[in-house]
């Protein structure tokens, strides 16, 4: 799935928009709607699927959370489903402190979860979400029923119970608009439905079933996946199992399922010989050196951070790829990648956040 429509690989960048609207979707979610400036429309021309970063400070610190955009490319307006996180600080201050009026730092739109959304025109797609996934499988629905008349759209939506399903509304309007070309199969975890096989948890045994008799695998031409770390490896797996094609099966992760905070730029001394690795990045046209102790093993968006606090970074858990930037001279190993493609990785492209120099020198390019 290489990233080639609008967006997918220009640079994010921060902007202050104010919040225009917000509405309540669940008791533990709420729509944010920003306003875009005319001056703005084209840093935020978007297509369906793709994430931004909201930014702001509580409490004295920096930070950042990624989520995708839920509504279909429209200008002067972008918007993004925020879910409660149990312990999560920002997403708990958007529910219950936000307010219309506010202003936050807004990253442009970023991501290729569904880049060349031209070959999916005509075309029969199944999307698999989980809660906060359906967020990213809406927009796509939309594009594809609306590109051709003869696109099918099949989504298993699961979720604990009916009061927790996002976007109610707009899935009705769908069905309503595209009686007989979209069909949406929900799995409620917690809550008795009258097929025994969509009610419970969406274990292995469930999606199986369900992949053998509600939507067979083999029929649709393309799968979107959009959800915890354990379900869209569960559905990949299966799927394969099928003998559906990896080619055709793109997916994108709301977590990894691994514990992680923002990096900090923290202070690093250099002792007087002592091992280092020199790293040389290019951001915005202007060069940068950054010198990283061998012993300190930090990631090189760490060490970048030390010397440009306006790197590029949103989740910092190889899930979003905002980091991203292409390696010109040196090498390095990459912990996780969620993000990147197989073909950006020949290419040598890396997420920064996730990657470690294994050379004495670094050479890398945010701006490629």
């Amino acid at each position: 799935m290489a990233a080639t429509n609008l967006g997918a690989t220009r640079r994010a960048t921060f902007h202050s928009l104010r919040v225009a609207q917000l509405r309540r979707l669940t008791a533990a979610s709420v729509e944010v709607t920003f306003e875009v400036p005319p001056h703005l429309a084209a840093d935020y021309r978007y297509f369906a699927g793709q994430h931004l970063a909201l930014r702001t400070t509580i409490a004295g610190e920096d930070l950042r959370r990624s989520y995708s955009i839920c509504r279909p490319p429209a200008d002067g307006r972008i918007s993004v489903a925020v879910k409660r996180d149990h312990g999560g600080v920002f997403s708990t201050w958007v529910n219950d402190e936000l307010r219309v009026g506010d202003t936050l730092q807004v990253m442009t739109p970023q991501g290729a979860f569904t880049s060349n959304l031209d070959e999916l025109a005509g075309r029969h797609v199944a999307g698999i979400a989980a809660g906060s996934g359906i967020t990213p499988i809406i927009t796509i629905a939309h594009h594809v029923l609306e590109s051709s008349d003869s696109s099918r759209f099949d989504l298993l939506f699961t979720n604990r119970s009916s009061a927790d399903v996002m976007f109610v509304e707009e899935l009705s309007d769908l069905k309503d608009r595209f009686p007989d070309r979209f069909a949406l199969h929900h799995v409620l975890s917690r809550e008795q439905r009258s097929a025994p096989v969509m009610s419970g948890r969406l274990d292995e045994e469930r999606l199986r079933s369900i992949l053998s008799s509600v939507i067979p695998a083999a029929i649709p031409n393309e799968w979107v996946i959009c959800g915890p770390f354990d379900l869209v490896q569960l559905s990949r797996d299966l799927l394969a199992e099928h003998g559906v094609d990896p080619a055709h099966v793109r997916f994108e992760l709301f977590t990894t399922g691994e514990p992680g905070s923002a990096p900090r730029a923290r202070p690093v001394e250099v002792r007087a010989g002592e091992e280092v690795v020199t790293i040389d990045f290019t951001l915005d046209g202007t060069s940068s050196s950054v010198a990283s102790p061998v012993a300190a093993n930090e990631t090189v968006l760490n060490a970048a951070l030390r010397v440009r606090p306006d790197v590029p970074f949103a989740c910092a858990g190889g899930v979003c790829g905002t980091c991203r930037a292409h390696v010109t001279e040196g090498s390095v190993s990459m912990t996780e990648n969620y993000a990147l493609e197989a073909d950006e990785i020949e290419r040598g492209f890396v997420l920064t956040c996730q990657s470690h120099p294994q050379s004495e020198r670094l050479v890398i390019n945010y701006d490629a």
